[in-house]
């Protein structure tokens, strides 16, 4: 069994909430079992944080807990002893985390800016007098943190025994209402009253001629080097518990990120601020020497966010659904596509790929055609996926949907968007077996 991590692979993109089950029960392992007989021996998933109200995996109350809806719904009884360990391990940030959820419920759901003060800004007494009130609710969510990571230590163990690797999701920023901000308000950039003063987003460009305004607060990046970045490694280490690789979501954030005044309406009003990611890199590295992560680098991206991740040898991605405009140096063509790269038919904010295609003007689609050298194409789907399959990109990613050759119906993410997201799920019954195993001839040709 081949076990380096730097083999060619080819692997597959697939959120666990879109399996049947929606959760990390048998349906999990089954996944693992057809992803090794398609010849498939990577995994990747989105952040699988608890998500907001809209779905979204990418803004969430913690940075460190999974979701408790992960759990299958029959579950081996615990040991008290071993949870025992298990909060004393992970109390870094576990704590803080239960309590932020105990207050949050009791408080309506309102953000941490709107409870009593005491609880607000953290008064010893008045948490103590929490713990003592809410043990037995602080338990039962100290437990679930538990039983999923034993859920997902059994499924990393399947995994590694099948040479399946796990490539798990980090988004760069946190949301303000979450267990995060509030255990550590002086590692953001908020005012007297627990506000942000400025937040993270991306410049007008192309696409939008207001830019885009996330909203989450930016990082006290000197509060946190003077730390020498203790949360970022917590973060960091309890991510490479879980997982054998991490994408680094909003790379180019480490070189510089796009700061908007909190009053601003729009992100227009922001500017460039430069961030010490070389220096946090290189604390990452002394602390994890692999450094197993994969550059989001995709948008407008500088050379300066470029020289950050080649020196720090980082993969970054390419995308086939960006190949084809009449750039020659495009990197997401697939002979601009070098072995430091992690390639895509699609990723989960795009259209799948017979989706993308179809929503083209002729004059686009005969581009696609001339550039693959094709007279026609029936199905854009297989032809991108054995395209990125045959690359020299070490690593080749396919979303199931483009596996199964599915259309826009099945499309997971529409950024800028908060209805009907995140829902597509696929259904043992309706899966075509032989489509998904029929890429495996060629996996193993392309030597992955």
């Amino acid at each position: 069994m081949d076990t380096d991590p730097q083999a060619r692979r080819a692997g597959v993109l697939l959120h666990p909430r879109a399996l049947p089950s929606r959760r990390l029960d048998a349906d999990a392992e089954r996944w693992l079992d057809l992803l090794q007989r398609g010849g498939f021996r990577l995994w990747q998933v989105l952040p699988m944080n608890i998500p907001d109200a809209t779905g979204s995996p990418y803004q969430s109350c913690s940075a460190f807990a999974a979701d408790p809806a992960w759990l299958p719904e029959e579950d081996e009884a615990v040991d008290p002893g071993a949870v025992a360990a298990y909060a004393e391990r992970e109390s870094v940030w576990l704590d803080d985390f239960a309590l932020f959820r105990v207050i949050r419920f009791r408080q309506g759901m309102r953000p941490w800016t709107e409870w009593p003060e005491p609880l607000k800004w953290r008064d010893a007494d008045a948490l103590a007098e929490l713990r003592a009130r809410e043990a037995d609710t602080i338990a039962h969510i100290v437990e679930q943190q538990y039983r999923l990571d034993r859920r997902w230590a059994a499924l990393r163990r399947i995994a590694t025994e099948r040479d399946i690797l796990l490539f798990g999701d980090m988004p760069l920023f946190v949301a303000h209402d979450s267990a995060d901000v509030w255990a550590h308000p002086h590692l953001f950039r908020l005012d007297d009253a627990g506000r942000p003063t400025v937040v993270a987003g991306v410049p007008p460009d192309y696409f939008s001629a207001t830019g885009q305004r996330w909203g989450n607060p930016l990082y006290d990046w000197d509060a946190m080097q003077a730390e020498g970045f203790a949360w970022w490694l917590a973060r960091w280490r309890r991510k490479l518990a879980w997982f054998d690789l991490v994408r680094l979501d909003h790379f180019r954030g480490l070189e510089a990120v796009w700061s908007i005044p909190a009053d601003a309406p729009t992100a227009a009003e922001g500017e460039w601020q430069p961030v010490p990611g070389a220096a946090l890199l290189e604390t990452l590295r002394q602390a994890f020497p692999e450094l197993p992560i994969v550059a989001e680098n995709l948008g407008l991206i500088t050379p300066e966010v470029e020289a950050l991740r080649q020196r720090f040898g980082l993969p970054g991605m390419a995308v086939l659904q960006f190949a084809f405009d009449g750039f020659p140096d495009n990197p997401h063509k697939p002979w601009n596509i070098g072995p430091d790269t992690v390639v895509y038919t699609g990723t989960h904010d795009n259209d799948t790929t017979n989706g993308w295609y179809a929503s083209l003007d002729e004059a686009a689609r005969a581009e696609v055609r001339r550039q693959l050298g094709v007279t026609e194409i029936d199905d854009a789907a297989a032809l991108l996926c054995g395209v990125a399959i045959d690359s020299a990109a070490r690593l080749a990613v396919l979303p199931l949907q483009d596996v199964l050759g599915l259309g826009s119906e099945a499309r997971y993410n529409r950024p800028g968007t908060v209805e009907g997201n995140w829902q597509w799920q696929f259904h043992w019954e309706t899966l075509d077996e032989q489509r998904f195993l029929s890429l495996r001839d060629r996996i193993r040709h392309a030597g992955r």
